[in-house]
């Protein structure tokens, strides 16, 4: 018994059942620090013990969610539509061509100003980014270094969960030219996986 355990503390499981369970509690996301600090480990040792933990729940029903520099537990978005039917959840409603495309210029290039995010697309995008905000996919993160120090975009965890997204990092790829490729009309692949992720989203909006 006393081999057992000393090789679950090897493996860093008792940190990963303790990270766990503060992320389960919490009703926010919680920063890597303040991990650290609750469990008096390095950042990397976090990292290490979340990683774990993103492995051990890959064939449960609950994900590892980050954003920046936070995590938070969510459930797994292939399962979402159960959720919303044991729940009652009126299905998630679609968002326009305009504001996926918006919220994808902001996605692959954040943080950006709204004057970049009208360069690429070409209009005039503050009541989209308005109407972005107040269902808050997006948030304002400061002000850019240029002249009239334009407000910064970047998204949200929110936009995550409405994706049914882990990370950013989960963003389907795209070729290097990103800003031709999101700007090209005849190429709406991305707004395509962006529907399709939508449809696995778990928030209302």
């Amino acid at each position: 018994m006393s081999n057992n355990i000393s090789e679950r503390i090897v493996n860093g499981l008792d940190y990963c059942a303790k990270i766990e369970a503060l992320l389960f509690v919490s009703p926010s996301p919680i920063s890597i620090h303040q991990l650290a600090a609750l469990l008096n480990l390095s950042t990397r040792e976090i990292e290490k013990q979340i990683s774990i933990l993103e492995n051990n729940l890959k064939i449960r029903g609950i994900r590892v969610q980050r954003h920046k520099n936070h995590v938070q537990l969510i459930s797994a978005p292939e399962i979402s539509h159960l959720i919303e039917t044991f729940l009652n959840i009126e299905t998630t409603s679609k968002l326009s061509r305009a504001a996926l495309e918006t919220l994808a210029i902001i996605a692959y290039k954040q943080p950006i100003t709204r004057p970049q995010v009208d360069s690429i697309r070409g209009v005039n995008s503050d009541s989209v980014i308005q109407n972005m905000l107040s269902k808050g996919l997006i948030e304002d993160v400061g002000r850019a270094d240029s002249p009239g120090r334009p407000i910064l975009y970047t998204t949200t965890p929110d936009f995550l969960k409405y994706f049914g997204l882990e990370s950013l990092e989960k963003l389907p790829p795209i070729d290097n030219d990103s800003t031709s490729q999101i700007n090209n009309e005849n190429n709406n692949s991305k707004h395509v996986q962006f529907e399709e992720n939508a449809e696995l989203g778990k928030s209302e909006f």
